[in-house]
């Protein structure tokens, strides 16, 4: 194992315990005791009348006189014996009535007689009717005893469903620093104050210095914000108290705020120490919004974790880290000072950090001397560091169904088209639907190869995979972080060159460009609404409302204008994304060459790289659009 490595990390969790053998040899007897008890011999049951005549007939043995319940035996079955099959023990109850001949009648036909004392037999009912119930109160509380001594691998008992289900890892199984998370400088940057803190506690007691009561990691899904937490506590070299917020929640109510008040109990006894709750967001979202606005469940535990921060001595070592990719729907009592003190926000990976993330996924991966891990990052971009850790899993299963000794490029790329554009579809295509897809495909890759401020087109497929028949990837030459209108309004225009080939090629529309419509619409609707990029309009922001932190999007939209304003501004979009579309119509028209050669060659390759376009491109040029347009807005 390597210590070295986060994922070997294990929780400090006890592991179930074999019985002792004298525990087996109790449950045996018990068991025996009950059987012998509870269902003894099989009897018959007989009417008063029926046991005399059974008298008369010669067919009892013995009788035993118990108070007025009367049992005996039976002359065998057989041929000396009785002539009937069954039970030969039976039971009888005497009537209320004296009866004088009884005893004569026995003495007549030598019935060898008994009795008992009637204590005897109340005392016998009493311990059979009690043994079940003892038995059932035995093993609950026997069951309870052991799970709450750990003997469930330390879950808590059967009555302790209110314990915090935190797991804690050991102090030396900490070994995840700020060495093994690749990027995130400026958070890091932000947390080692921490770590200091929590590392010489005592010399910041002598300043008179407060630790930070919380700190709110913030990020997309996959950016590291479990990694951070844990790297600061093997940094720090404390003991880590993981939980995520959905465990608080339970069906019974009063459990969730239970559960955090043990949890702080066991993290301020084993100071200093760090406190880490994952996806905060589904306990501490804001209260009173549920449909009812009353005290549920989520909002009680909510107020134990805002009342447990507030209590804590301003002195000891325990800091609280949560995570959350929601951070627009958390209480405001949770984010005000006091709280959460420190807001870390994590960004998606820059191409330097994305080189370090795919460097360290790939330690422990044969990489071919082909693998170009800068290139790999320059076409990786948007991914998160958990994108890139499933990227170069994927690659090393691709390259061993293929049966390679190493992980070449083409498993790396092959892993990534896997992630970006889904997995190769089994299916049937004509021929004529091969070529609606090739034209389609091409006006979207001639576009972005001709407009100047639309990201370069990168790979060129008609091999359906995941949701589409057909693809065209776009690399950005470098991070955009701002985006210009130019850029904008060509990659609008890009979106919008399949819909357009089509209708210069065939004469008419597929339904192929469903989510190009949706993302240019989507697209023009914020340049216009949102971010003032309408003459007519001017430099006004109209929202839609905002999502409501229970009911969601769909029910909780709320105009902030009049509907004489809406209509402008869904003119205003139509204007935008047809006055677009006749820009590209003509720049097509006038490159219909480069088109037909486009969709030619993947007619026959099916897919084409960089490089391919780029020589289609320029082969095909012709001589009346022998520069790129420049397109205006």
């Amino acid at each position: 194992m390597d210590k070295d490595n986060p994922a070997d990390r294990k929780p400090d969790i006890k592991q179930p315990q074999a019985l002792p053998w004298w525990n087996y040899l109790i449950w045996f007897v018990l068991a025996l005791m009950f059987a012998s008890l509870w269902l003894g011999p099989e009897q018959r049951t007989l009417s008063y009348n029926q046991f005399k005549e059974r008298i008369r007939s010669d067919e009892v043995v013995s009788v035993t006189f118990q108070g007025d319940e009367v049992s005996g035996q039976l002359k065998p079955a057989g041929p000396a014996g009785g002539d009937e099959a069954g039970p030969r023990t039976f039971k009888t109850t005497l009537p209320p009535i004296d009866d004088p001949e009884l005893i004569t009648l026995l003495q007549q036909h030598d019935v060898e007689m008994h009795a008992e004392s009637e204590q005897a037999n109340l005392w016998t009912t009493l311990m059979i009717g009690m043994l079940p119930w003892l038995l059932l109160i035995g093993l609950l509380w026997y069951a309870s005893s052991k799970m709450s001594k750990g003997l469930a691998g330390g879950a808590g008992g059967m009555f302790d469903f209110a314990k915090s289900k935190a797991k804690k890892f050991r102090v030396e199984d900490s070994q995840v620093t700020f060495d093994h998370v690749a990027g995130l400088e400026n958070a890091k940057a932000d947390l080692r104050e921490i770590t200091s803190y929590l590392k010489n506690t005592e010399r910041y007691k002598k300043l008179g210095a407060k630790i930070p009561r919380g700190i709110l990691l913030m990020g997309a899904p996959g950016t590291g914000k479990t990694l951070l937490a844990r790297a600061v506590a093997g940094e720090a070299n404390v003991p880590f108290f993981s939980i995520s917020g959905s465990e608080f929640i339970e069906m019974f109510v009063g459990v969730g705020a239970s559960r955090v008040r043990d949890m702080f109990e066991s993290a301020k006894k084993e100071a200093p120490s760090i406190i880490f709750i994952d996806e905060i967001d589904s306990v501490g979202r804001a209260r009173g919004a549920g449909l009812g606005g009353g005290h549920d469940e989520r909002e009680q535990t909510l107020n134990q974790i805002l009342g447990e921060m507030d209590g804590f001595d301003p002195h000891v070592a325990v800091v609280v880290i949560a995570a959350t990719n929601r951070p627009d729907v958390l209480d405001s009592a949770l984010l005000r000072p006091g709280r959460f003190d420190r807001k870390v926000t994590l960004d998606l990976p820059d191409k330097k950090a994305r080189i370090e993330m795919l460097r360290i996924h790939s330690r422990e991966v044969p990489l071919a001397d082909d693998a170009d891990l800068e290139r790999l990052a320059a076409l990786t971009v948007g991914f998160s560091g958990a994108d890139l850790e499933n990227m170069v899993n994927e690659s090393a299963l691709l390259a061993g169904r293929e049966n390679k000794e190493q992980v070449d490029m083409a498993a790396l790329l092959g892993a990534r088209d896997k992630i970006v554009l889904g997995g190769k579809r089994e299916m049937v295509v004509t021929d004529e639907e091969k070529r609606w897809i090739a034209y389609h495909e091409s006006g979207h890759a001639l576009l972005a190869g001709l407009l100047p401020n639309a990201d370069p087109p990168d790979k060129v497929t008609i091999i359906p995979r995941g949701h589409a028949l057909g693809a065209t990837e776009q690399i950005p030459e470098e991070e955009r972080h701002n985006l210009s209108q130019r850029y904008l309004h060509d990659r609008i225009g890009v979106m919008l060159g399949g819909r357009i080939s089509e209708k210069l090629v065939f004469g008419e529309f597929s339904n192929g460009a469903e989510q190009d419509l949706l993302q240019a619409t989507r697209l023009a609707r914020h340049m216009v609404a949102r971010w003032g990029m309408s003459e007519k309009l001017g430099p006004i922001a109209f929202h839609q409302g905002e999502e409501h932190v229970f009911l969601g999007r769909e029910m909780a939209q709320q105009q902030d204008f009049s509907e004489h304003t809406a209509q402008v501004i869904d003119e205003e979009i139509g204007a935008l994304v047809k006055g677009i579309e006749q820009e590209m119509m003509v720049l097509l028209n006038d490159h219909r060459p480069q088109l037909e050669a486009l969709a030619e060659a993947l007619l026959q390759k099916e897919t084409l790289g960089p490089g391919e376009i780029q020589a289609l491109l320029a082969e095909h040029r012709s001589n009346s659009a022998g520069e790129t347009v420049q397109m205006g807005v």
